[in-house]
């Protein structure tokens, strides 16, 4: 049985602009005893399904903006929290977190709710992760929305990522509202203090601090090989519609990477930019990102183009 905490419901009292009902499973194959926490919005029997996944350090909460647009467009949104992160329960030893501890979560979760049709909403981890998804489940996936995120390649991540890595590694207790008021130019403080409100103290940040640790900068590490196979099912076998936004004052994830993954992608079009979004771009741009995917993929509801 793994060691987890669960935070206290009062933790998140009074999220602005997260009012969505919580839900849970405690049922997934290889995860017994420890509890998920997901959003589940919109229509039940809606035939698409937008299915945003958070990196590091977020959860659900980063896709408050996006998920009212899908829905109110008739679509239903998923947003899951890892564990270790937002509702969802917090193994308390570091070494339960692997890349594919993470991956294989995903995958029986995605089994577990049937989900099909899915636009896959991207970023951060939630992008390293979630794009080596559709090559092993090619039936469910259909679209995809990508914000400035990467796939592993086993080479060094560079200077800017260190920063970052110490940024979040080397503190006893990394005060995550301030994390994210320096990477999400412009944020409130109310909504920088929500991405510290699923972690009463570091005990709950076992999680948040392994993700900077699974960044594999060595060929032989664990998540290369699949994110290599996941790059090459993008650029030859990816058939989907995709969209790209870019939060261009991210220095990590920026334009730089993302001009790679354009090529990488098939089929991917010219991106648009949110000039003032940084690394978690969903926070400067999320509404009309999603809007705009919508009109990309001749999704909107009929009154919002007439």
């Amino acid at each position: 049985m793994i060691q987890a905490l669960r935070t206290p419901e009062e933790r998140f009292a009074n999220l602005s602009n997260y009012s969505f009902k919580p839900n849970y499973i405690d049922d997934l194959v290889g995860y017994e005893g420890l509890r998920a926490h997901y959003l589940d919005v919109g229509k039940p029997d809606a035939e698409e399904v937008f299915l945003c996944l958070h990196g590091e350090p977020s959860w659900s909460y980063l896709y408050r903006g996006m998920i009212p647009v899908f829905t109110e467009n008739g679509y239903r949104a998923i947003a899951p929290d890892l564990f270790g992160f937002g509702k969802s329960d917090k193994p308390i030893e570091e070494d339960v977190y692997t890349f594919n501890f993470h991956r294989n979560f995903l995958i029986h979760f995605i089994e577990r709710l049937d989900l099909k049709n899915i636009t896959l909403v991207c970023q951060d981890w939630g992008g390293l992760l979630g794009l080596t998804l559709p090559m092993d489940m090619p039936g469910r996936f259909k679209r995809l929305i990508i914000m400035n995120t990467a796939l592993l390649n086993g080479q060094p991540a560079g200077p800017v990522f260190a920063e970052w890595k110490r940024e979040i590694v080397e503190p006893e207790n990394v005060d995550l509202s301030e994390l994210f008021k320096k990477h999400a130019p412009g944020i409130s403080q109310s909504d920088a203090e929500a991405y510290e409100a699923p972690f009463p103290d570091a005990r709950y940040k076992a999680g948040v601090r392994k993700f900077p640790k699974l960044v594999a900068q060595e060929p032989h590490l664990e998540g290369v090989e699949t994110s290599l196979r996941a790059a090459e099912f993008w650029n030859k076998k990816w058939d989907g519609d995709t969209f790209m936004a870019v939060g261009m004052k991210d220095k990590m994830l920026g334009p730089g990477v993302m001009a790679h993954m354009k090529t990488l992608i098939k089929g991917c079009p010219e991106w648009i930019e949110i000039p003032e979004g940084g690394h978690f771009v969903q926070e400067a741009g999320g509404q009309i990102i999603a809007q705009k995917a919508l009109q990309k993929f001749g999704m909107l509801a009929k009154e919002m183009n007439d």
